[in-house]
């Protein structure tokens, strides 16, 4: 996630909410798993389960990596989408919402996210 800011900041692309209407089911599809996170935390805290957050940061990874895969094979459903701005700064925001979800869930094992592998 993080490189893929990083060059759409060197291309100029600022992540934005402001055309959040223009993702697709595909991309609500990962915000709404996204969204069960504050209803896992507590869960994990009122049955002092911390490894729930584990494996939902786990599963969100890899919902995003599929997600991300998608574009492998189909240009329009790429985050940087060149030829769509509206688009790629919607996906974007997506991209940095989801980061700060698994960086907030990491922070709350005590494990520091890191910013490039």
């Amino acid at each position: 996630m993080n490189s893929t800011l990083r060059k759409a900041e060197a291309e100029g692309i600022t992540p934005s909410d402001a055309a959040l209407e223009r993702l697709t089911e595909d991309d609500l599809a990962l915000v709404k798993y996204a969204a069960q996170f504050p209803r896992l935390v507590e869960a994990a805290a009122q049955a002092r389960e911390p490894h729930r957050i584990a494996f939902f940061l786990y599963d969100l990874a890899a919902e995003f990596h599929s997600f991300w895969n998608l574009g492998n094979d189909a240009p329009e459903k790429r985050f940087i989408v060149a030829q769509d701005a509206e688009l790629t700064a919607a996906r974007l925001f997506l991209a940095a919402q989801i980061g700060q979800v698994i960086r907030n869930g990491l922070s709350i094992l005590g494990v520091e996210a890191v910013e490039e592998m």
